[in-house]
């Protein structure tokens, strides 16, 4: 039995330990829609979100999934209103501070991927300052995609490996070596995308990483998704045949 999970959950979604992603990519969608039909603010929909992610956080410690990956600000969001786009940049500051003693607890490394030039100076120290003291854990690899887009990755990668090696010739181009020079470097493409709130798209997340990753579409606004949930989607996903485009 995997220590964080109990027999019941072994048994109730009959998980094969051995069978589990390595990479778990969520687009965290639905926390306005959630608000929305409670007749509350948006602002408390996203509050609401931060636990739903605390507790998929602690089932993937759990699990012992070693890559967790998820969209928590894209770089579309900026034109969200204002009062909006300073809650979302208030709660990062609050989330990384009141977290940063639990990630070195439960030894998490913690990168923040994306364009962080965006950001004031307060929140992008409160971002170096956790990158440089989770960077050695080994846990759980946690990446908080902030200021992100897909599109605008690869761009920054194919202008990083023209500037890295010159003089470049077409032929010296690769898979690998756009991926050497994308945000995330180092780490393997996901296995498994979730998207709650029902939404069918990928919203410029990943969109070279996802090329062969498994993709739930989940029906709940990320506030109701729970950790029984998450068990069930992985469950799902041990049911899939994999072929990465062969028979």
């Amino acid at each position: 039995m995997h220590s964080g999970l109990t027999e019941k959950e072994i048994q109730d979604y009959t998980l094969d330990l051995s069978n589990l992603p390595q990479h778990i990519a969520i687009i965290m969608d639905g926390n306005g829609r959630w608000a929305k039909q409670r007749n509350l603010p948006r602002t408390i929909g996203h509050q609401q979100g931060s636990n739903t992610l605390r507790e998929i956080l602690k089932a993937s410690l759990d699990l012992g999934i070693q890559y967790l990956t998820v969209y928590a600000f894209s770089s579309e969001n900026w034109s969200r209103p204002k009062t909006e786009v300073a809650f979302l940049t208030k709660l990062f500051k609050t989330m990384l501070i009141k977290e940063l003693n639990s990630f070195h607890k439960k030894k998490v490394r913690v990168r923040i991927i994306g364009d962080k030039s965006a950001f004031d100076e307060d929140l992008k120290e409160k971002f170096a300052k956790v990158e440089k003291e989770t960077e050695s854990y080994t846990a759980l690899n946690f990446n908080i995609c902030s200021n992100y887009g897909s599109r605008q990755e690869i761009i920054h990668a194919i202008q990083s490996l023209i500037k890295h090696n010159p003089p470049l010739n077409s032929d010296d181009i690769t898979e690998t070596l756009i991926s050497d020079h994308l945000y995330t470097s180092g780490i393997p493409d996901p296995d498994l995308l979730i998207r709650t709130s029902g939404e069918q798209r990928l919203s410029n997340f990943l969109l070279w990483q996802l090329s062969y990753t498994e993709l739930v579409f989940h029906d709940k606004n990320w506030p109701d998704f729970s950790r029984s949930d998450y068990l069930q989607v992985i469950k799902n996903y041990q049911q899939r045949h994999r072929r990465f485009g062969g028979l």
